[in-house]
């Protein structure tokens, strides 16, 4: 997943009562960093920081567009767009730390400050977003765009950031604008009261076992995992299970207790569904509602019309229509694995019917059965750093680019590591940051961001620093991190997402590398396709003791497997996608409560009652608190586009095909942002993409 660090835009400056005096001189936020690569310098930067360096980026921006609204000179480009979208450096570089810091390794402290940022934040997009005279230079550029001799990207950066204007209501009316501010304070606070629920439920959830009869079915690997955990939290001689997905899902494919299958798939899927404080049903009603509201004030039907408006898909009804599609041709065969693995029940004796919790231990059956493959089988040749140099590789054959490992850039957890990528030639391209391992400081899940975007300053370009946060499996006293393959794909997607980064181009802020929502995943998903490759897994796929290659005889088995389980794959990522688009398609401000409108969303597309949606909606982040409301179905739109690229160089026989890596490079990563999504992946594909490569991968037609 990408997240975004969008410019904040903000004026408003507000003296924060409570705040820890922090002397400019003291704050690394206030100078330049004096850092390798001139990284943030996170040995220095404490959580007393940010609140000042917040306040004084607002200050500066204030300034900033206070200078621009004030010329006296006519709206030009250099004098209106450009500087708008070069303002606001220090608050956006503060925002990059802040918002991964409070992700990727949080406290009370910094969740503290986070509450008391949000409403300042949100005023802050308000009050520029909505300020008449920046609007109307912004307009007069836009109104005389073709008149005043500029080129293609000025005129673009032009148009997007008037329709950013609109989109956020600049053309309302003073009494509207009011609605709309308060709108985005409560949704502010209510999508941190969403995130924080999720953390604290994550956190709250422990699988202690003391009795080795209930470890029966678990690899030793998975024990050895669990044992480590229970040191760690001080219970030594026990095995402690959690919520992050190295732990519970492994538990669900191999342990032979059923009873405990599903206690911790209980405890998974009822996450801020639970009555308690961290409870989340109120939290999404309040956030459904608000949204609508925040839709009907900007003009449109609803809020996935507002959204997806901005999109490649253009309407819900698009989306609907392509969703349904999938849905199709994949839900029969999801009934058919339920089939395949109530057999097995009935022929052990089970006496009962397959339920949610019991889906990965007999698919794993399955597996077994049909292609004679455990994941157990394929771990240890799957050490994190052979993926890791694996992923690297591919990208060295691909776009000749290499990576350096450093030891002497600061890092924000002491298990983070960094490199420094260069183009072929030696050219520094930009900084890798690779953070792997769950920890209770850390959300759930994967993604890449950054802390310093590509783009273009007093006339020489600026690299990016990038930034991929995982939740992988930890190594053990025994073993390194092993891997089962789909953190291995994992892995490979998220460093897709940091290329994206690393290769995106353009001088301007607003449109170099910014993309439509449903383009995001193309960069990331397409690299995924290189993981599975026979001649890739030959490089990086060797047995953590004896570096022995992966034998051909398993990367056939991993080939025959492809389409294993991709009913249930399919079924619950595709419910999840139809119930966001539900619940951001209401057309009247309604209450909502959230059981019977789940309930309903998923008994009207037929779901079974074997499997649940990928995300139930109290735990569904990436749309509740997330960059990806109204917009969860992007990861399969872009599968369609990623699918049908890979397809590209299997057609020409070559996999690291070179000019297709360069034109790939060119149109779909670097200048991404130069067009529309669909125009700049015609101009790679020289063709529409064909839903069919897609299909035919999953085994659904």
């Amino acid at each position: 997943m990408k997240k975004f660090s969008f410019l904040l835009l903000a004026i408003v400056v507000v003296i924060f009562t409570g705040c820890k005096s922090v002397k400019k001189t003291d704050n690394p936020f206030f100078s330049e960093y004096k850092t390798p690569f001139q990284v943030p310098p996170f040995d220095k930067i404490d959580s007393t920081h940010f609140m000042p360096a917040y306040l004084e980026g607002m200050k500066q921006h204030n300034e900033e567009i206070d200078k621009i609204v004030n010329d006296d000179h006519a709206a030009t480009f250099e004098n209106t767009v450009l500087s708008f979208d070069k303002s606001g450096k220090l608050l956006t570089n503060v925002s990059k730390v802040f918002n991964q810091l409070t992700e990727g390794n949080t406290n009370q402290q910094l969740q503290d400050i986070a509450r008391k940022l949000s409403p300042l934040t949100s005023k802050h997009n308000d009050d520029i977003s909505m300020n008449e005279k920046l609007f109307q230079r912004i307009k007069a550029v836009y109104d005389k765009r073709f008149e005043m001799k500029l080129d293609s990207q000025q005129i673009r950066v032009t148009e997007k950031y008037y329709r950013d204007f609109v989109r956020s209501g600049a053309n309302l009316p003073k009494n509207k604008q009011d609605e709309l501010r308060k709108v985005n304070e409560q949704l502010s606070l209510q999508t941190l009261n969403f995130g924080e629920n999720i953390l604290n439920e994550n956190k709250s959830f422990k699988l202690v076992i003391d009795n080795k009869n209930d470890l029966e079915g678990l690899p030793q690997s998975v024990i050895d995992g669990a044992s480590e955990a229970a040191k760690e939290a001080g219970m030594q001689g026990k095995w402690i299970f959690t919520l992050a997905k190295p732990s519970w899902i492994p538990f669900l494919q191999y342990s032979a207790k059923r009873d405990l299958r599903e206690k911790i798939y209980r405890a998974w899927f009822m996450r801020g569904d639970n009555g308690n404080k961290f409870d989340n049903k109120e939290v999404i009603a309040k956030i459904v509602k608000l949204r609508y509201q925040k839709a009907k004030l900007l003009g449109y039907e609803s809020y996935a019309a507002y959204v997806i408006d901005d999109n490649m898909a253009k309407t819900p009804a698009n989306v609907k229509q392509f969703l349904m599609k999938l849905w199709d041709a994949s839900l029969p065969v999801a009934k058919k694995e339920v089939i395949e693995m109530q057999k097995i029940i009935d022929k052990e004796g089970g006496k009962f019917k397959l339920e949610p919790w019991d889906w990965w231990y007999y698919a794993e059956k399955v597996r077994k059965a049909k292609y004679d493959l455990d994941d157990n089988e394929l771990k240890p040749y799957f050490s994190l750093s052979n993926v890791r140099d694996g992923m690297f590789m591919v990208a060295n054959k691909l776009y000749g680019i290499t990576f350096t490992k450093h030891t002497d850039i600061p890092v924000y957890q002491k298990d983070i590591e960094t490199y420094e990528v260069k183009e072929a030639d030696g050219k520094h391209l930009g900084i890798l940051y690779l953070d792997y391992y769950p920890r209770d400081s850390k959300r759930g899940g994967a993604w890449c961001t950054d802390f310093r975007s590509s783009g273009w300053e007093d006339g020489k370009k600026v690299d990016a620093i990038e930034s991929t946060t995982f939740n992988l499996s930890k190594p053990t006293a025994d073993a390194p991190a092993l891997l089962t393959f789909e953190e291995v794909t994992t892995m490979f997607h998220e460093f897709g997402h940091s290329l994206h980064g690393l290769f995106s181009l353009g001088k301007y802020t607003r449109t170099a590398g910014n993309v439509p929502l449903d383009y995001v995943e193309l960069p990331s998903q397409v690299m995924e396709n290189w993981a599975s490759e026979p001649e890739v897994l030959h490089v990086y796929a060797k047995h953590y003791k004896t570096g022995e290659v992966i034998p051909d005889k398993l990367i056939g088995k991993i080939q025959k497997s492809g389409q294993f389980n991709q009913g249930f794959v399919t079924v619950e990522y595709l419910a999840a996608s139809l119930l966001d688009l539900d619940y951001h398609s209401i057309t009247s401000p309604e209450d909502i409560n959230v059981t019977e409108f789940e309930k309903k969303a998923m008994g009207s597309i037929g779901l079974i009652n074997e499997i649940i949606p990928r995300y139930r909606s109290t735990y569904f982040s990436h749309i509740f608190d997330g960059e990806y409301p109204a917009g969860y179905y992007v990861y399969i739109w872009a599968a369609v586009l990623d699918a049908d690229a890979f397809n590209a160089f299997k057609s020409s026989g070559d996999i690291y095909n070179k000019q297709l890596a360069d034109k790939f490079r060119k149109y779909c990563l670097a200048e991404s942002g130069n067009d529309e999504g669909m125009v700049q992946y015609h101009k790679f594909r020289g063709q529409e993409p064909s839903v069919d490569p897609l299909l035919i991968r999953r085994g659904l037609k």
